[in-house]
């Protein structure tokens, strides 16, 4: 089994920045970490971004220009670097796993329990 664990959420300012860690423990092999989704009350969970089958990068219009993410495959550690926080970015925010190879768009093999991200205005 594959354990995620999400950290680096908190509050912060508009315009401030986080970065968010998801480490991957547990039966790894063939399984990546590689996407970073967040969700609201009433909203189904949105990508936010993550690494294609082809190692290219997706990230939602909405965080382009704003947001990087990155692994280190070594330590089977994901990240999101949030700079320019918005208000609208608040979320509950979620790393996912997938089986290697799968398409990113494709539902996740594994999810992490969430870290919660909240922007003042």
């Amino acid at each position: 089994q594959v354990q995620l664990v999400e950290s680096g959420g908190g509050l912060v300012q508009a315009g401030g920045s986080l970065r968010l860690s998801c480490a991957a423990s547990g039966s790894i092999l063939r399984i990546n970490a590689r996407a970073w989704y967040r969700q609201t009350p009433g909203k189904e969970r949105e990508l936010v971004a993550g690494f294609t089958s082809g190692g290219g990068i997706n990230y939602a219009d909405s965080v382009k220009g704003r947001f990087t993410i990155s692994r280190d495959n070594p330590k089977n550690t994901l990240y999101l670097q949030m700079n320019s926080l918005k208000p609208e970015d608040t979320a509950v925010y979620y790393c996912a796993a997938y089986q290697r190879g799968s398409s990113l768009y494709s539902t996740p093999s594994y999810w992490g329990q969430g870290t919660q991200v909240t922007v003042s205005s």
